[in-house]
């Protein structure tokens, strides 16, 4: 089996896990309400997805 010859030491494994990150979402504005969205997700306010209307909500059916 595979096995390595020698151990690693924390710091030469932490050095190769410096790029292991996590990224914030890149938010956006919601084109039919201007409320902030994650890119790429239907609006929670308003339910709408570039420009259409994907899930109805209360304000959605309110229009």
């Amino acid at each position: 089996m595979a096995n390595p010859r020698s151990k690693m030491s924390k710091t030469r494994r932490d050095k190769r896990r410096t790029h292991y990150k996590a990224t914030a979402p890149t938010l956006t504005k919601c084109s039919n309400c201007g409320a902030t969205i994650q890119m790429h997700h239907v609006c929670p306010e308003c339910g709408y997805y570039r420009g259409q209307l994907a899930i109805a909500t209360e304000t959605a059916a309110a229009e």
